[in-house]
């Protein structure tokens, strides 16, 4: 019986939420949804933004060790375009319930395969998909706002990470897309149109195969679309990459005078920094 009138109660709140206050007023914890670009996909979050307002958050409205829909309203929904991996485990494209339990020292935070709930009422550790433990972030200035957000990007990696009042957590995220963006790479270099440029920055920035990217940039020059000291920066930057710091000079030395003559400021620079490593 109780837990039917918890289930009433939590539907009435939604329904009040959706189709009543949210439309008439302000609402109290705003929802904020951001979305970061990660890998060939996207890593989107969804949650409401409960503020201080001069009360003791952790270990005071929100307790130590009971699981906390990590926001406010609704629970926080993380959705992932593509499979990710978050201490060790996979996780497959979808969308997840983001609980955490707080700590003094550390945090667990919790994957639900359950992503639509109002607060923690109805949450089951039976919906985890998994769960870790990372250490309480001791926050020095007040955070008045609940933040949730993406630091430390790369193409492959990122961390996600929880301010709210003097306390914290972050957790590391991966995506391992190499084979993937290879194998497309082999694909399209089968084709007419070549992404030669694309390739090129993927293979420097991955330490692929420098003698194939070295082709490739040649190819690049000969592209009347693809500005010289564009071409002459890549080509310059494999070609210190291999080792050759004359040839690597003598190209970059090439788009320094492109750059020049287009008055494209940033490429002398570029190609200027390729000549002063090579000098070293």
């Amino acid at each position: 019986m109780k837990k039917t009138l918890i289930k009433l109660f939590t539907i009435a709140l939604s329904l009040c939420a959706v189709d009543g206050f949210a439309q008439l007023t302000p609402a109290p914890s705003s929802t904020q949804s951001i979305t970061q670009q990660f890998g060939l996909g996207k890593i989107t979050l969804t949650y409401a933004r409960p503020n201080v307002k001069g009360r003791k958050i952790f270990g005071g409205m929100e307790l130590y060790n009971v699981v906390w829909r990590t926001g406010a309203n609704t629970a926080t929904v993380i959705k992932f375009t593509d499979e990710v991996i978050i201490d060790g485990n996979k996780v497959p494209a979808g969308e997840y319930g983001l609980f955490s339990i707080p700590g003094q020292d550390e945090w667990t935070i919790i994957i639900s395969k359950k992503p639509k709930q109002w607060g923690a009422y109805t949450y089951s550790d039976k919906d985890d998909l998994f769960r870790f433990k990372v250490k309480t972030d001791k926050l020095k200035d007040l955070t008045e706002t609940m933040t949730l957000d993406f630091i430390n990007v790369t193409p492959t990696t990122c961390d996600l990470q929880m301010k709210w009042e003097h306390s914290g957590f972050a957790f590391h995220i991966v995506t391992d897309i190499d084979a993937k963006v290879m194998a497309r790479i082999d694909s399209a270099m089968a084709t007419a149109k070549k992404p030669y440029y694309e390739s090129i920055i993927y293979y420097y920035n991955n330490s692929k195969d420098m003698d194939k990217a070295l082709v490739w940039a040649t190819e690049l020059e000969k592209n009347p679309n693809m500005s010289a000291y564009v071409s002459k920066l890549w080509k310059a930057r494999i070609l210190l990459r291999k080792g050759d710091k004359a040839g690597a000079i003598a190209a970059a030395q090439a788009g320094v005078d492109a750059a020049k003559k287009d008055n494209t400021d940033e490429y002398v620079r570029l190609n200027n920094e390729v000549i002063a490593q090579a000098k070293k």
